[in-house]
């Protein structure tokens, strides 16, 4: 069973952006450099405007003294915006570089988890949160280093300022007021932080149902439920609704609070400031650069607020997206894993039990070897578990007890690289991507030239369809294949496991999706194919089987016979009494 990941704190989200910044140092240490510098120039643009005032206040003042000012003014202006765009360009390769290699670790690591977590997770949600997860990356980066800390920075030179300048109360008011905003910016934005977690929850299944839907599309189409679909595609999205009308309401209740303490905070300010001018212990100048900081700061101070609910609803974001990365792998190569030698390519099961659950034991001590070159057939009712042989020899899952051998070589020891490069499959469900159909051929072998691409086709017997196609071998397959028939799709996948030429073939109900015409040309190729390789056949139609060197009938997780066809019709067991009935369901279809 898959491990449940807790949850992870803010720290450790933020820790796991580090090593990320660290690949480049010199370009976070001169982003940081520019943001001081432009911080600077911004608090001394208040400080030239006091001494511009004051100066053309001044009767005797000499022209030439503004003008200095005027022109430092206009530079300190330019600079605390150029510096800032520079901070930007120079930063900009850090945090899409950062977005870039999570977001493929992410990629990487979901390839990596076992299929029971695929099975279990909606693939629709983990998009969402991989996407939502990303975005958050960026403003993450951006607006904790280049708003929260020179916005506290920029709020401390300024209580500096008016500490040594002027009247103790002009910083104290400033503390005071910066206090009073940030503990209720905290308080209120802990308590949003509920309501976004619940719209992230809401917006992930809503997204799941639709991807779900559209990509059933015909059953949904079969059926006639689109009503049904759109209706539970809107239940979720009324949750989504409520959820987001009460996260805007809190919103609207955020920003009201700030702004009353904001202005509470510039009041006092200025009063205490118009004060000291009518006393003369201020002069006109002063009262503007007073007037002036606040403004400033105000901006600031207010956008604080709205970078802290981001930041905080970003690491919300992206909290799901790191927990993919702490999903534990439950099929992973040990320290000590070697390359498979495929050698003679000998598969052998030793007292092999399985169960997807633990309270559901699907194989019972099954015990079988496939020799170098010889093709063992496995047969049996649905649910027997015949398809799972195959999902345990490519290791998809690890078995309960016993093991599974290659060549004399446990598989746990190899690497799952290496073992699946030696195994090649046609399954029974043939799946293909939204591409071309020389791309879900070529997959087989990504790096294969065109030539063995064709030779490929023509040995699953579909190089004539696909060349008599407008497009050839560049027409789209559509999603998952939907544009082909099942017998097209069946005879792509055997293409694509004859250009990757493995040593160990398993074909799972390989033609069950051809007629019988058709079925019968490809058999007689995958005989041909099969001769030099050690193959495993899952099949339900007793007549492609009857050449196989052995045959295992399996019956609720068990081997209950095994022999040659021949052998098995002489004991009459289960497997004569599938051979008659399928004999005898072939006649009534010849007679109907």
């Amino acid at each position: 069973m898959p491990t449940q990941t807790p949850n992870r704190s803010a720290m450790q989200t933020l820790r796991s952006l580090v090593p990320y910044l660290l690949e480049f140092k010199t370009r976070v240490v001169l982003a940081m450099l520019l943001l001081i510098a432009a911080k600077f120039a911004n608090v001394g643009v208040p400080l030239v405007l006091k001494q511009i005032i004051d100066s053309m206040d001044n009767s005797h003042a000499v022209l030439a003294v503004p003008l200095m000012l005027i022109v430092s003014y206009g530079l300190l202006r330019l600079f605390s915006t150029l510096f800032g765009e520079l901070r930007d360009a120079v930063f900009a390769k850090v945090t899409q570089r950062a977005i870039r290699r999570i977001a493929l670790q992410v990629f990487q690591h979901l390839h990596n988890l076992s299929l029971r977590f695929h099975l279990d997770r909606q693939t629709g949600g983990v998009s969402r949160d991989i996407e939502r997860g990303t975005r958050g990356i960026g403003f993450l980066l951006n607006f904790t280093l280049f708003n929260i800390l020179p916005t506290l920075f920029e709020i401390g030179l300024v209580a500096a300022i008016l500490l040594h300048k002027y009247n103790a109360w002009f910083a104290i008011i400033t503390f005071i007021t910066l206090v009073i905003y940030i503990i209720f910016t905290l308080f209120i934005t802990e308590w949003r932080m509920v309501v976004r977690r619940t719209m992230n929850d809401l917006d992930s299944k809503a997204n799941t149902r639709a991807i779900d839907s559209l990509l059933n599309y015909e059953t949904v189409k079969y059926f006639g439920n689109e009503q049904y679909e759109a209706n539970r595609y809107d239940h979720n999205m009324e949750h989504w609704e409520r959820a987001a009308v009460r996260n805007q309401e809190s919103l609207s209740l955020l920003n009201a609070g700030q702004s009353v303490i904001i202005a509470l905070g510039i009041t006092a300010l200025m009063l205490l400031a118009a004060d000291e001018v009518a006393m003369g212990k201020m002069t006109l100048g002063d009262l503007v650069l007073v007037n002036v900081f606040m403004l400033q700061l105000y901006m600031p101070l207010h956008f604080l607020g709205f970078v802290y609910r981001e930041i905080r609803n970003s690491l919300a974001d992206m909290e799901k997206m790191f927990r993919l990365l702490d999903e534990h792998k439950e099929i992973a190569d040990t320290d000590h894993a070697t390359v498979l030698n495929v050698g003679r390519a000998a598969v052998k099961f030793e007292q092999v039990n399985f169960g997807y659950q633990d309270d559901r034991q699907i194989l019972f001590d099954v015990d079988f070897e496939i020799p170098e070159g010889h093709t063992v057939a496995v047969v049996g009712a649905s649910g027997a578990g015949k398809s799972t042989l195959s999902r345990l020899l490519f290791r998809f899952y690890d078995v309960n007890s016993g093991c599974i051998k290659i060549n004399g070589q446990d598989i746990r020891a190899v690497t799952q690289a290496s073992l699946r490069k030696a195994v090649g499959i046609v399954p029974q469900d043939t799946v293909l991507f939204n591409d071309t159909i020389y791309y879900n051929i070529a997959y087989g072998k990504p790096d294969a030239t065109r030539e063995e691409v064709i030779a490929a086709a023509q040995a699953a017997h579909i190089h004539h369809f696909v060349a008599s196609l407008p497009q050839g071998y560049e027409s789209m397959v559509g999603e998952r294949g939907l544009k082909l028939s099942g017998g097209e799709k069946q005879r792509v996948a055997i293409a694509r496991a004859i250009l990757k030429n493995p040593a160990i073939l398993i074909f799972d109900e390989a033609t069950s999706a051809l007629d019988s015409h058709s079925e019968k040309a490809i058999q007689a190729e995958l005989a041909s194919i099969a001769q030099n390789r050690t193959t495993l056949i899952i099949a339900h139609r007793l007549s492609t089987v009857v050449d196989a060197n052995q045959i295992l009938v399996m019956n609720q997780g068990r081997i209950v016979e095994r022999g040659t066809h021949h052998e098995l019709l002489a004991q009459n067991g289960a497997y004569a009494q599938l051979w008659n009935l399928q004999k005898q369901a072939q006649k009534e279809q010849l007679t109907d």
